[in-house]
């Protein structure tokens, strides 16, 4: 484990370091996301921390809003992102594995063809050419990866990439279209005004995101009583963790652990029940399981659709019943 001196002010313009105050949660979630198999060195995650919380609360970071918000990061994907970064070929090997296929669904989703079409794996294995940076000294400093900070998952950022990436390969071909092209008449070809380009929509999406509205509505029944007011209380009634902790009767980073561990929970009974289908409703057919792709873009497309109300979803569990419990009024 790396040495880090003590006896150095916080300085948050210096790359790679926290607040004295935070180190110990870090290092607490560095032995959380085992980032050992890809020999990740902590002070490369410590880095990615500060980078990510500077985002987020500029250069006055306490403890207790570190804590909260880090737990809701994707920290496993943040280590992964920089072990890549770092050129692991451990981590390199997992990535490709877990992601080639995926980038190909999300292109193919893009273009609207089939994941096995040449444009669409054209589209989704350039951006390893990115994602590794070029070849040579400093390609680490010119990675994609270095502009990851874990507030969203690594499949939502890429996919968000792959789109930008389409958006500005069609502007490059319309920036490059004839400007001197003769019309009929015989007169120049007055310039145009550049249109507007459109994202293709996924012709499929929103039957993705029924299948995740019936997934999380499952998901979220089987919790038990304790853990949906957890959710209540944080998500629907926009409580503190503070004041969360009064109601349930836990410490203030308990609860912040028990919400993502419930969070973890949750997300892992939604891509079970995704993958293993739906049972049929009235003679119909039963809907199939979907693969790895198919359910990050579930997960994708319920994450950038503001209609789906956890807040809803969560009327099963009654926050109000526990006891000390009393509605938020107002802000």
């Amino acid at each position: 484990m790396d040495s880090r001196p003590d006896n150095l002010p916080y300085d948050p313009a210096r790359d790679g370091r926290l607040p004295d105050a935070c180190v110990d949660i870090a290092r607490r979630l560095f032995a959380e996301v085992g980032a050992d198999r890809w020999q990740l060195s902590f002070k490369v995650f410590e880095g990615a921390l500060a980078r990510s919380a500077r985002k987020r609360f500029g250069s006055s970071i306490e403890a207790s809003e570190f804590e909260a918000y880090v737990s809701t990061l994707h920290l496993q994907d943040l280590a992964l992102a920089c072990a890549c970064l770092e050129g692991s070929d451990t981590a390199w090997e997992e990535f490709v594995a877990d992601y080639r296929g995926y980038l190909r669904a999300a292109s193919a989703a893009i273009l609207r063809c089939a994941p096995s079409e040449p444009s669409a794996v054209e589209l989704a294995d350039s951006l390893f050419t990115d994602l590794y940076g070029l070849s040579g000294q400093g390609a680490a400093n010119r990675s994609l990866f270095r502009y990851f900070h874990g507030r969203s998952s690594l499949k939502s950022w890429l996919r968000a990439v792959l789109a930008q990436r389409h958006i500005d390969l069609i502007r490059a071909t319309k920036r490059f279209e004839s400007l001197d092209e003769q019309a009929a008449d015989g007169e120049p070809r007055r310039l145009r005004e550049p249109r507007t380009v459109e994202l293709p929509a996924d012709p499929r999406r929103e039957q993705y995101l029924e299948r995740f509205r019936e997934a999380l509505t499952g998901a979220l029944l089987s919790l038990d009583a304790r853990d949906r007011c957890r959710l209540q209380l944080y998500y629907g009634e926009d409580r503190t963790l503070a004041e969360i902790g009064r109601v349930i009767g836990e410490h203030e980073s308990s609860v912040s652990r028990n919400l993502e561990r419930v969070r973890k929970e949750l997300r892992a009974t939604v891509e079970g029940l995704l993958r293993a289908g739906s049972a049929a409703v009235n003679g119909g057919p039963a809907p199939m399981g979907l693969d790895d792709a198919q359910v990050a873009l579930c997960i994708q497309y319920a994450a950038e659709e503001a209609a789906i109300d956890l807040d809803k979803l969560l009327n099963p569990a009654k926050s109000q019943d526990l006891p000390g419990h009393e509605p938020k009024v107002g802000p």
